[in-house]
């Protein structure tokens, strides 16, 4: 943990100003450690003291300069005294020398550890230098994300990434991996990926050889992007690391194999992995899914639901039976769909099992099966198992084969409520897909209550983006109605800026919410197609994938050529 931050100066610093009584502090005090922060970064999240008051005050009481390291130029820090452990560990960031003294930024002026420390380790006095505490958390996040890009797997050692760890179950097998000592620029370096990936944000990791090279390429907000080219002798010494990693045979080259990973990036923090390997032409492809737990957390509002939408979801939720289908291509964002109603369902009341391949979201309170075909555990036996053991809610992976169909429908039609997804293009669609599987329409009719059909847009960053003129006949042809155009809306453009890749930062969900009704019920009992049940489902107000994406151009959260990218036009 941090040192920063709880010394007793500043402590007794807040309690002489009156900042805060003593159960306070000592209620924040054990909230930071809880969390792995300083007292700093506790005062300033709680909004009991600005980071700016706070810096004024320091500077005031102790005579510490200050400086507004917003403005300073990071990449004239020298290189040598970037020590990555003392940064971390201190929260503080060494700016630049003069004569034979090093200036450390702090947003803490009574943390005379790290002032120590570094004159321990740099061989010189350190005088400290007072900056705001959120300003201070950017600069950090900056320095320390080029010092990875930086990093060349010729000159890497073992200080270069800190604390980080394969877990425990994982570890045992590293002693299989080549000799250990030539091995170790090569377990570094694929730490560095997978750090380096958690940090921005990407969803994807893709290790592919080819002839003449290698490249890693990462998948951030929906869209790949090349960041690395190791030599491409490297390619079986990566693909060896992230077997072993993964706990698949290193000997087996010739099939594809599944895996999971577990790193630990501290005492109080790990990511999990799904992994993937491919026999390739030239060598094992290797494509790495990073589960992150804390999106199933979202609250229902932030997944980008318009308002009726939303409701009808939350409505379909509440009732005690019937079956919720969500559809989309793969990494459409239907697991966090899913995941999020259960959130929301996940009671005390409630008896929950989901049968999924593979677990990719952790739940408390909720019994999750790993569907193993090997075993014999499919999806049906699953289902079979579960109504056998008193469950209120169901959740299904994916509806995969007539006999799966089958078992949902019937648990949907004797008191339960179930929820799953299938891989199809629209919501109208799903039902005739049903149909084309077997399930007879008066079962489809009577047991499907809601489908939601998914796409993700990639957001505009909200600091960079900049007005676009369209005239009105484009935005016709576009799909936009005269009403909208009446409405005079803005549409925005990405341009792209430091804090945002491409003029875009983060994903958006677009949907299109079909609830079953009795008009939908019929046509489906009498074999109409999906363009029938489309033209139905309009008619009685569900805004299809398009619409929902040109409502985004609208409220200004996406642009024109990215919703053209994620829907029909």
């Amino acid at each position: 943990m941090p040192t920063s931050g709880l010394h007793l100066g500043l402590s007794s610093l807040l309690l002489r100003k009156q900042l805060l009584t003593q159960p306070q502090l000592d209620a924040l005090i054990q909230k930071s450690r809880k969390n792995n922060h300083t007292l700093v970064q506790a005062l300033v999240a709680d909004n009991i003291v600005t980071a700016r008051d706070l810096a004024q005050l320091g500077h005031q009481e102790y005579g510490t300069p200050l400086l507004d390291i917003a403005e300073f130029d990071l990449t004239s820090i020298p290189e040598e005294y970037l020590n990555r452990k003392l940064i971390e560990r201190h929260r503080c960031l060494p700016l630049f020398k003069r004569g034979n003294r090093l200036y450390i930024a702090q947003s803490d002026p009574t943390n005379i550890a790290a002032l120590e420390d570094f004159q321990f380790n740099v061989g010189m006095h350190t005088e400290s230098v007072l900056v705001e505490d959120d300003k201070l958390a950017i600069a950090l996040e900056r320095v320390l994300e080029d010092d990875l890009d930086s990093l060349d797997i010729s000159d890497l050692d073992e200080a270069s990434l800190g604390d980080i760890e394969v877990a425990d179950t994982e570890r045992k097998h590293d002693d299989n991996e080549g000799d250990g000592k030539d091995d170790a620029p090569i377990v570094i370096y694929i730490n560095k990926i997978l750090t380096d990936a958690i940090r921005k944000g990407a969803s994807d990791l893709h290790f592919e050889p080819y002839e003449k090279r290698y490249r890693i390429r990462f998948r951030v907000d929906g869209v790949l992007q090349e960041v690395s080219q190791p030599p491409i002798g490297l390619a079986s010494r990566i693909a060896a690391r992230l077997k072993v990693m993964s706990k698949l045979d290193i000997a087996e080259r010739r099939v594809p194999q599944d895996g999971r990973i577990k790193l630990k990036l501290g005492r109080n923090r790990s990511t999990d992995f799904r992994v993937s390997s491919l026999p390739t032409l030239w060598g094992e492809k290797i494509v790495m899914r990073i589960l992150d737990s804390a999106s199933a957390q979202l609250g229902i509002e932030k997944l980008g639901y318009e308002p009726e939408q939303q409701k009808l979801y939350t409505d379909a939720l509440a009732q005690p039976q019937g079956m919720i289908l969500v559809t989309g291509p793969t990494g459409s964002g239907k697991t966090v769909s899913l995941y999020t109603g259960l959130n929301i369902l996940n009671t005390e009341e409630r008896n929950i099992s989901t049968a999924e391949d593979p677990v990719e979201i952790n739940l408390e309170g909720v019994n999750q099966v790993h569907i193993n075909l090997k075993a014999g555990l499919t999806f049906a036996s699953a289902l079979k198992s579960f109504l056998r053991q008193d469950p209120d809610i169901v959740m299904v992976g994916e509806i995969r084969d007539l006999e799966t169909a089958e078992i949902a429908i019937k648990a949907a039609q004797t008191g339960h409520l179930v929820l799953s997804t299938l891989h199809t293009n629209s919501a109208a669609e799903t039902l005739t897909r049903l149909s084309n599987m077997g399930v007879q329409g008066y079962n489809i009719a009577s047991s499907v209550s809601l489908i939601i059909a998914q796409r993700l847009a990639r957001r505009l960053c909200q600091h960079c983006k900049t007005p676009e003129e369209i005239p009105d006949t484009e935005l016709l042809r576009l799909g936009f109605s005269q009403a909208h155009i009446d409405s005079q809306f803005t549409v925005f453009k990405p341009v792209g800026c430091e804090q945002c890749t491409g003029g875009f930062k983060g994903r958006v969900g677009i949907y299109e919410v079909m609830k079953m009704s009795e008009e939908l019920a019929r046509v489906i009992m009498e074999g109409g197609n999906s363009l029938e049940l489309l033209k139905i489902a309009k008619q009685q107000g569900m805004a299809d994938l398009r619409t929902s994406g040109l409502l985004k151009v609208m409220q200004g959260i996406s642009s024109i050529n990215e919703i053209n990218r994620v829907t029909s036009f």
